[in-house]
């Protein structure tokens, strides 16, 4: 059965660093293209990074340059690597396939920062 784990997130001071990967079984998620999206307490969904399939990136303009967005192949994987956090960055962020209903996408991982 297809399955994607999440892993990462916690609580990091501004200025820190946190890593969110995402690990896909039972398909390639190589082949399609990956997202990562966040919510923050109060607010609606935010779009942070895409990975296409042809390798193409996508970010939202308040990260570009701060959360370089990578795949692993070998390990089926998709990564976020998210530095010099702010406090405007918590929220819970999710992994997911583009195009997979939201109720169909994992719980997420909570990331807070602050000091």
């Amino acid at each position: 059965q297809p399955k994607l784990v999440e892993s990462g997130g916690g609580l990091v001071q501004p200025g820190g660093s946190l890593r969110l990967s995402c690990v896909a079984s039972g398909w390639n998620l190589s082949l399609a293209a990956m997202t990562w999206a966040r919510q923050a307490p109060g607010k609606g969904l935010e779009w942070v990074s895409k990975i296409y399939s042809d390798g193409g990136l996508w970010y939202l303009d308040s990260v570009k340059g701060r959360f370089p967005i990578s795949r692993d192949t070998a390990k089926n994987m998709v990564s976020l690597q998210m530095n010099r956090l702010k406090p405007e960055d918590t929220g819970i962020y999710y992994c997911a396939p583009a195009g997979l209903p939201r109720d169909a996408w994992g719980r997420g991982m909570q990331v807070t920062v602050s000091s």
